[in-house]
């Protein structure tokens, strides 16, 4: 594991996520992902640190209202959010990840529009980082 850092664009919401250096991504194909280009890693909670900003993220839920979406309010940029896949874990954007720290990032493709085939239980046990 190493310290990878991150944020938004404009840098008021900034994060240290441990994880290895060869990092696996999904690119999900749900609505809010597919639109907004999000890459996500799913971590544990304990290994998410949110270093500033918490004062400039704004939540937006929708469907079952588990997932929990942070945005930068100032910049529109979601960097991580609460997943209902692990809602005792965090995802974060691996985009919005600062360079030099990632080797590799292997991307996977996730059916995110038929969640519910995947996750019938409604979240998934273990984490893919």
């Amino acid at each position: 594991m190493i310290k990878h850092h991150g944020g938004c664009h404009c840098g008021r919401v900034r994060f240290e996520v441990q994880a290895a250096a060869i990092i696996n991504v999904s690119e999900c194909n749900c609505s809010i992902c597919s639109k907004s280009g999000y890459l996500g890693m799913t971590v544990p909670r304990d290994r998410f640190t949110l270093e500033s900003g918490e004062d400039c993220l704004t939540r937006y839920t929708f469907d079952s209202g588990v997932a929990k979406h942070l945005f930068c309010k100032h910049c529109g940029i979601k960097s991580f959010y609460i997943p209902r896949s692990h809602p005792d874990g965090v995802n974060v954007n691996a985009r919005c990840l600062d360079p030099g720290t990632v080797e590799k990032m292997n991307i996977t493709q996730f059916d995110g529009k038929n969640w519910e085939r995947y996750y019938p239980n409604g979240r998934a046990e273990g984490f893919p980082n």
